[in-house]
């Protein structure tokens, strides 16, 4: 064999064997393109999943269950305590000005009787709290044989909120500071009335029915961005004639704001209803 044959022999199995290697190379490109993709896709459902935007939230409210109120209280500041230490402790408590003329706080959402006087024990061997009451769900005006049509509910609604004007703010419901909260004070005012909402305000603007402003009726809740960055950051209750009941914010008190007014015209975002 010449050597200028075994010379093109030898070219031909070099060419052979480098496109055999491009197509080893390319499968595997696409092989772990194609892995890759999975993987993405995997990731972006995980966090979807884990995300809030993916939780259902009800149109109506649950109906409230079994809860615990304790304490008897004719210094606000001592109701405020009460509810910022078991909040501390992770529960959903809140105060609230009892006809009596008391002050009493309130936590919880039980399934059962047995599993709300469980939890009171506890919180009694804890020294926690010093005494307790468990409520019924056919205590509220929105359960029960007693229970009240949706007009009558309203105006409860209403007059819970009106029974906050003037207390203490918090922020959050979390801080060391005194008060309530604005979703917080939502929260107070339905738990009154057998409700269980979301804790956050932007929670309780995904949960509800949408409705228009001009369809606003006494109870609803009304939402604001009034936080660079947030969709909604601020919600109060409608209390007719144009007028809401809100926490404004820190070192101010529960007050009736107009819905027209400058400020909150321009970050009106929209209004819920659970009715």
């Amino acid at each position: 064999m010449t050597l200028c044959r075994k010379i093109r022999i030898q070219t031909t199995k070099v060419r052979e064997t480098m496109r055999s290697l491009n197509r080893k190379d390319l499968i595997l490109k696409i092989l772990c393109l194609v892995l890759l993709t999975v993987l993405i896709g995997q990731g972006c459902r995980a966090r979807m999943n884990m995300g809030t935007l993916s939780k259902p939230y009800p149109a109506a409210p649950v109906l409230l269950g079994f809860t615990i109120q304790t304490g008897a209280f004719s210094n606000i500041d001592n109701a405020i305590r009460m509810t910022d230490s078991l909040n501390k402790r992770g529960y959903e408590a809140f105060y609230f000005f009892h006809e009596s003329g008391l002050f009493k706080v309130r936590m919880g959402n039980f399934s059962t009787r047995k599993k709300a006087d469980q939890r009171a024990k506890r919180l009694l061997n804890q020294n926690v709290i010093s005494d307790y009451f468990i409520v019924q769900p056919r205590g509220y005006p929105s359960t029960g044989n007693r229970a009240l049509n949706e007009h009558s509910l309203r105006e409860r609604l209403v007059t819970a909120a009106r029974n906050y004007i003037s207390f203490p703010y918090t922020w959050g419901g979390e801080s060391r500071e005194e008060g309530f909260d604005c979703s917080g004070l939502v929260l107070a005012v339905y738990h009154l009335n057998g409700f269980s909402l979301p804790r956050t305000s932007r929670e309780q603007y995904r949960s509800g029915k949408l409705i228009q402003k001009k369809n606003l009726q006494p109870g609803d809740l009304v939402f604001f961005k009034t936080v660079p960055g947030r969709t909604v950051s601020h919600v109060g209750i409608y209390a007719g004639n144009d007028l809401f009941i809100h926490a404004p914010g820190r070192n101010k008190t529960i007050r009736l704001d107009s819905l027209s007014s400058a400020f909150y015209k321009d970050r009106f975002v929209g209004a819920r209803s659970y009715f």
